[in-house]
This record gives C-alpha cells, sequence and structure tokens, in this order.
C-alpha cells in the first residue's frame, strides 16, 4: 500500500514515533526496537509520550533519541495532548505505536498505525476511526491480520539471547522455565497443575518462574497465588528477570497461555538461544514456531496434555535426542530469519520506502 497522490510531501527523512503508553511494556519494547531501526537507516527520530508515567520517554532519553514530552497524567490527557500535538504537525511522519495514539490522531494524514495487540471489546470499535486516512496499519501476526482485514503483517522481533546452559541433563531433575505476567490469562495455574501431575509421585522436575503478578486484579493474584502454592515446594520464584538470567537456568521454557496472543516475544527469545520450547495453541504462538506440524504445541488451558509434552520433551532431553538438536536449530535459524534485529531493520526499511520522496 502506497501513500495516496494527495498526502502532503515528507522532505526530510524524519520519524516521529507515538508510544501507547508511559510506562513499559512490550509494545513499548518495540517501539524502542523501531526507533534504532530507523535510526540506523538514516532517520532522524523522535519519540513522543507522556509526561507521567515516564519510564518510555526516560529510555529514549538514555538512548539518545530527540522527545516530544506532553504534560498528561492519564491516558484521556495523553490523547487530548497529543491531538493537539499532531493538529500544528501534520506534515510530519507519525508512527502510530499501539492504538492509543492511533485514535488520537484518527482521520488525519501521514500516519502508520502500528496495532500489538488484537483490540477486542470498546477497543475493538476504536479501531476504524484509528485506522482512517492512515497510509497503512501494521499487525504483528496472521493471526491479528485475518480479524483485521486490509492490515499487514510487521512480525515482532527480539535481540538473541545466549546461554551457556548444557543440554546433557543426565539424572539431575529437570528444570522447567516460565517467564511473563503471573496472571491467570498468561496459564500459570495451568502449568502449576500440570507440574503437581508430573511430580505426584516422586519429585523430577523443578519450575523456575520469571515474571511477577503486574496488570492483575486483586483476585487475579489470589487466583494465581493459589495456583503457586501447589509447587511451592519444588518451585523457585525470580521475580522479574531477563531472558539471559532464566534461559541460563531451565531446560526447557513452557509458554501456556490461555488467552490469544498477538504475538509471543518470549518464544522467539528462547528460539535465538537454541532452548527447547512448548507454547499453547492460543492466538499467534503456533505461527511463531512454524505452525501446527511443530511437536510441541498442545492445547491451551489442558494440563494433562500440558503435563504430557513437557514429558515428552523431557525424555527427548535425557537421551540428548538428535531430533531435538535439529528442532531447536531450525527454530533458531527461524528466529534469525524472522525475528532478529537484522530482520526487523528490512522490513522497518520496506515501510518507510514508501514514504520516501
Amino acid at each position: 500500500f502506497y501513500p495516496s497522490a494527495g498526502e502532503e510531501s515528507i522532505t526530510m527523512k524524519e520519524l516521529y514515533i507515538a508510544t501507547n503508553n508511559g510506562d513499559m511494556g512490550g509494545g513499548e519494547v518495540m517501539l524502542l526496537n523501531v526507533a534504532r531501526a530507523a535510526r540506523s537507516l538514516g532517520y532522524k527520530v523522535t519519540i513522543v509520550g507522556p509526561s507521567e508515567p515516564n519510564q518510555l520517554v526516560e529510555a529514549a532519553a538514555d538512548e539518545g533519541f530527540a522527545r516530544v514530552v506532553l504534560p498528561a497524567k492519564n491516558r484521556a490527557q495523553y490523547m487530548l495532548a497529543l491531538r493537539a500535538w499532531h493538529a500544528r504537525h501534520k506534515d510530519v511522519l507519525l508512527w502510530c505505536n499501539g492504538l492509543v495514539p492511533a485514535a488520537a490522531t484518527g482521520g488525519r494524514k501521514n500516519r502508520i498505525v502500528h496495532l500489538h495487540q488484537l483490540p477486542a471489546g470498546l477497543n475493538a470499535k476504536l479501531v476504524p476511526f484509528a485506522r482512517r486516512k492512515a497510509s497503512v496499519t501494521l499487525v504483528p501476526s496472521r493471526y491479528v491480520e485475518h480479524s483485521c482485514p486490509g492490515s499487514e503483517v510487521f512480525a515482532n522481533w527480539v535481540s538473541g539471547v545466549s546461554t551457556a546452559l548444557d543440554h546433557s541433563v543426565g539424572d539431575r531433575r529437570l528444570r522447567v522455565g516460565y517467564l511473563g505476567r503471573l496472571t491467570p490469562s498468561k496459564g500459570i495455574a495451568t502449568l502449576c497443575s500440570a507440574m503437581s501431575v508430573l511430580n505426584a509421585d516422586e519429585v523430577a522436575y523443578d519450575l523456575v518462574i520469571g515474571g511477577e503478578p503486574v496488570f492483575a486484579s486483586d483476585e487475579e493474584r489470589t487466583e494465581v497465588e493459589e495456583a503457586l502454592k501447589q509447587v511451592s515446594s519444588f518451585s523457585t520464584r525470580l521475580g522479574w528477570t531477563t531472558p539471559d538470567q532464566l534461559f541460563g537456568s531451565i531446560d526447557m521454557l513452557v509458554v501456556p497461555s490461555i488467552a490469544p496472543e498477538s504475538f509471543g516475544l518470549v518464544v522467539a527469545e528462547a528460539m535465538s538461544a537454541r532452548i527447547p520450547v512448548i507454547v499453547s495453541d492460543a492466538g499467534a504462538l503456533a505461527e511463531v514456531v512454524g505452525g501446527e506440524s511443530y511437536p510441541y504445541i498442545v492445547s491451551a488451558g489442558q494440563p494433562l496434555d500440558l503435563a504430557a509434552a513437557i514429558k515428552s520433551l523431557g525424555e527427548e532431553l535425557r537421551e540428548n535426542s538428535s531430533d531435538l538438536a535439529e528442532r531447536t536449530s531450525e527454530l533458531f535459524w527461524r528466529w534469525q530469519e524472522n525475528y532478529s534485529p537484522e530482520a526487523g531493520k528490512v522490513r522497518v526499511g520496506e515501510v518507510l520506502e514508501r514514504f520516501a520522496r
């Protein structure tokens, strides 16, 4: 899709990127990824965000990006401030990194709308206005594209993760890892139930958990804590941690989401580190690992299916299976070709080329 002939000319290689949130989340990680890629392609990049929370604009400053900090203490104030700012800067090329900035500037030209999640509920009703007159709408997976007609797949990417993990587990307990928010939608209760099944007779598996219950209600926190009590005797909670730290202490990663995922950043990170990974069939997770031919995709919310997959993968690890080595190598090269910073830079360049004059 190319900008229509009536759009104002972009005379300089400048790009403004408006954040969805002031704090840091997966979408904001991607914003910085896009900003780095655009800068490496010769663009002057300016990050637009609210004054509160200020984590995103501070992170942008730390990396040397120019910033437009809009006075705002909540989402509504930020949207109003962003629309007012954009009314004075209609000629700039604006990358709307999420539904919030896209809706705030809906109906205006020279915009790239980048949706990181499949909008649902009231948010879904904002999408038509948010996309109105936008030059292109980017989404992270075919799964989201199917529900957003006229959009283009623009897959996320992650930096490579290196680890000194030894796959020769011998007779020690197998270490199963989890990394993400500790919320019901992420399937942590399903994983805890599966681990309880596996360790019912004797403890043969340890669970290593990275993450905290952010964005969770009191009821959801209680539900998660009750699930974690089931596995307290054979689990370790790391709190917030990095993929590098977690992957160095596990033999396999499980991503057991029960709510549909629009992508799966932690899956791509595991692929880059050659960590064996099990995913649920929720949303785009199967797409990230290459489709239904991948043997370790389980039905979401089914503890017995997940337990069987963990046991099967564990047996492959103990046997030092050549099939497993080949599979992790294939996943690594899939990451390299599709979800690495190099691949992301190519995608950013392809999008921005459409606006070159």
